[in-house]
Formats: C-alpha cells, sequence, structure tokens
C-alpha cells in the first residue's frame, strides 16, 4: 500500500492497481539528469548556443545530446515534441503549459515567475522550514501551501515510488523502537538514580539543645567593655 499526502495533510492510500496511474514517461529521469545552460558543442560560434531545450523524442540519445541549444532545434529536431527549460534562483523550471502537456503535475506546488506559472525540476532541500509551516514536501521537508503534496518533478516521482515508503516506514519503525528503549530505562528507574546521584548536596545538621544552650552561653559570656573618659588632669588651660 502506498500512500499520499492530500489537502490539510491527511494521508490518501493508494493500492497497486491504482498505482499503474504513476507510471511516468520514458524521457522523464533523464530529463532531470540532464546539464542545462552550458555552451553548445556544435554552435559554440553563434550568438545563441546556450543549451536551454530538450527533445521528448530523442531524449538523451548520443546522437544529439540531452540539452539542446535552438539552432540544434530548428536543424535536427523541427518536427519532434520540445519543450524549453528556464532558471529561478539557480534552480531549472519549467512552464506548467509545456510540461502539463506531456504528464499529470497534480500535486506539486507551482509558482508563479515573471507572469508565468511554472514548476521546479529538481527537488530543493529545507532542513529547518520556516515558522508557521503547516505542511511540507515529502520528500525532501521544503514548506508548502496544504493542498501540495510534493515541490517538484523530481520528488513526485520519489514519493510515489513503493521504495520510498518501504525505507520511509522501515525508519519510522526504528524510531519507534528507540522511544520506546528511552522509555523502559525511564520507567526502570536508571535516569532517576543518576540524575539523584548526581545532584546529592550534603545537608545542614539539625540543631539541637546542647548546640543551642552553648551558643547562648558563649553569647553571654561576651560583654561591651565600659568606655572610661580621659582624667581632667590631663587638660591644661593656658592663659
Amino acid at each position: 500500500m502506498m500512500y499520499l499526502q492530500g489537502g490539510g495533510g491527511g494521508r490518501i492510500g493508494i493500492d497497486e492497481e491504482e498505482e499503474a496511474r504513476y507510471k511516468w514517461p520514458p524521457w522523464l529521469k533523464p530529463l532531470l539528469r540532464t546539464t542545462f545552460f552550458v555552451q553548445c558543442k556544435v554552435h559554440a560560434d553563434a550568438h545563441k548556443s546556450e543549451c536551454n531545450m530538450y527533445c521528448l523524442d530523442c531524449m538523451d540519445d548520443d546522437r544529439h545530446g540531452g540539452a539542446l541549444c535552438s539552432l540544434c532545434l530548428l536543424s535536427s529536431h523541427q518536427h519532434h515534441r520540445a519543450i524549453q527549460i528556464r532558471r529561478s534562483s539557480y534552480h531549472d523550471v519549467i512552464r506548467v503549459s509545456e510540461i502539463q502537456k506531456y504528464m499529470d503535475i497534480a500535486g506539486i506546488q507551482t509558482y508563479i515567475i515573471n507572469s508565468a506559472r511554472i514548476v521546479f525540476l529538481n527537488e530543493r532541500p529545507q532542513p529547518r522550514p520556516g515558522k508557521g509551516v503547516t505542511n511540507t514536501c515529502l520528500v525532501c521537508d521544503r514548506g508548502l501551501l496544504d493542498s501540495f503534496s510534493f515541490c517538484s518533478l523530481a520528488c513526485k516521482i520519489n514519493g510515489t515510488s513503493k521504495n520510498f515508503w518501504r525505507r520511509k516506514n522501515t525508519d519510522a519503525a526504528v524510531g519507534n523502537s528507540d522511544s520506546e528503549e528511552s522509555l523502559s530505562y525511564l520507567h526502570g528507574g536508571g535516569a532517576k538514580k543518576r540524575v539523584q546521584s548526581s545532584s546529592f548536596t550534603p545537608s545542614t545538621p539539625p540543631r539541637t539543645a546542647s548546640t543551642s544552650s552553648a551558643a547562648s552561653h558563649r553569647t553571654s559570656k561576651r560583654r561591651k567593655g565600659i568606655p572610661h573618659r580621659a582624667p581632667l588632669g590631663a587638660l591644661v588651660i593656658q592663659y
């Protein structure tokens, strides 16, 4: 059984028959492995030689390469299905209007950049979500709106695979067993004894009648001395 996170943080079960809907097109994984925005080797001297195009029919075929420039697309892939990759904050993105023609992007959070709605190609891990975040990506923990489950195409591929949930359930089971061992140790008194031994300090002995009487006797013996005036003979008056 697989699970997807629905709106509001709830999880929706997916059996093996329904999982067939999440079979990805053959060009998707090669697309996510491709390095874009490098100089084209074939048209290095051309004005627009930056490789930001991708042919869905040829994928990463050695004859054509993965990333293509606009001249490569016109010369060898004119009648092929192609998409354009863009950049946002040093991350590869693609417009929703292009990618949704070829694959289901439901559950992936979209963003608006330069008046166009886009999705990110690869994951962007966020170890510490911001304050007030109630929903995160199931794979990389990036903060999301409540109606989404993934932050990128790559995260949706990973998050809908059997192996991902098998590993996640195993990690959760290991974490629960560690917590149970810690609780049993506390209930057994091991931690309590350690705290008591480390925080022990000797107490002050109680006052007894003998010590009280001895203290008062010593106090009564100490009396203030009587002040003495200087004799008048010591005073010399001169006229």
